[in-house]
């Protein structure tokens, strides 16, 4: 495929273990990467990395939770890259303690990252999905924004706004080609969760049905799907990937 005729997809957060797994899924796809990130060091190792597996992404830095950073950062890809077809708000930050004990800042910087990040990003690539009359957004959202979990009412509360965005979205530019949905991942085998000791992973695993923490390329194959044109016709929906440890 013609690097010129390849859809753009920007990918906020990637650096992570799932942002990894999206990054070199739509390479495989032949997509046109841009992992959005904020720490240098990790991009470049993200990039050498893919790129030693034959998959060369574009990096594209940018603090998501700064309304004008962002749209400094995607008018720059667009200007180099070309435009943005398909945006995956992946990004996101902890700062767990019980409600009794969260300060403001713990509050503003998880909102701010993991939801005002999805209005901020969508908001500097909307217009020109209309324009275009294409467009797939993904909102990579969590089990604890369905189920809630203790310490974490700043994380569920913004994953939660997450697909109330996803929603009504949906519903105000499905006339123009534009799907956006949810997915909500479970207790997914990333750094993160890999670093919790083993007799707490354990606990973990034994509250899933399947038996095991979930893959990040998991999570890849089924973004892969939804930004695809054979998914069309989804959209507004919310899809739990979670092992069968909540259902609702």
């Amino acid at each position: 495929m013609n690097q010129d005729s390849k859809r753009v997809a920007l990918i906020t957060g990637s650096t992570g273990g799932i942002g990894t797994a999206l990054c070199r899924k739509l390479s495989e796809e032949g997509y046109r990467v841009v992992g959005n990130f904020r720490n240098q060091q990790k991009a470049q190792q993200l990039q050498a990395e893919l790129a030693a597996d034959g998959h060369d992404i574009e990096l594209a830095h940018g603090d998501v939770a700064d309304f004008e950073a962002v749209g400094a950062m995607v008018r720059d890809v667009e200007e180099h890259i070309g435009p943005i077809d398909i945006l995956i708000n992946n990004a996101g930050i902890t700062r767990d303690t019980s409600f009794v004990k969260m300060s403001k800042a713990d509050w503003d910087a998880v909102l701010n990252t993991n939801l005002n990040s999805v209005f901020n990003c969508t908001r500097h690539v909307i217009n020109g999905m209309v324009e275009r009359r294409y467009g797939r957004i993904i909102n990579i959202s969590s089990i604890n924004a369905q189920k809630g979990q203790y310490g974490q009412t700043n994380y569920s509360t913004a994953k939660a706004g997450m697909h109330g965005f996803t929603k009504s979205l949906a519903l105000e530019v499905a006339r123009y080609g534009i799907t956006v949905n949810t997915i909500s991942p479970g207790y997914i085998a990333t750094d993160m969760v890999m670093a919790v000791p083993e007799n707490i992973r354990e606990k973990i695993v034994a509250q899933i049905p399947v038996g095991r923490l979930g893959g990040p390329v998991e999570i890849a194959e089924a973004v892969a799907f939804l930004i695809s044109d054979k998914s069309g016709f989804i959209t507004g929906s919310n899809f739990a990937i979670n092992g069968g440890q909540h259902m609702s």
